[in-house]
């Protein structure tokens, strides 16, 4: 899932294609999960986030951070599913978790060698 940390919070992009938006209205209780993986040299970092739940109304401004980050400034290279965020999308929502708790882990392993 992407997602664009800023404010003091993870901010995730959802709408009526996604069930999120319906079982945060049922309980806006969440956690995510943010971990990133190198099989190569065994490093694996997790970080935690815990808290409540909000929808807000879509902002471009912030669409277009969000989405820059994953794909770069050149929205000309985007793919058209991704540059329709750049103008009003009523469909669309955020996601808003600001964490009440905030938990990292450093979950590194040794790799094996590679087999022969």
């Amino acid at each position: 899932m992407w997602f664009l940390w800023e404010d003091g919070s993870f901010w995730i992009l959802t709408g009526p294609w996604s069930r999120v938006a319906k079982d945060v209205a049922e309980d806006p209780n969440v956690a995510l999960v943010v971990d990133t993986c190198d099989l190569g040299t065994g490093e694996v970092k997790q970080v935690v986030a815990r808290g409540m739940a909000e929808l807000l109304p879509y902002d471009r401004e912030r669409g277009f951070r969000k989405l820059s980050r994953y794909m770069g400034e050149e929205v000309s290279s985007w793919d058209e599913r991704f540059s329709g965020y750049l103008s009003e999308r009523p469909d669309a929502q955020w996601l808003r978790l600001r964490p009440t708790t905030l938990t990292a882990h450093d979950l590194s392993y040794t790799p094996s060698s590679p087999p022969r």
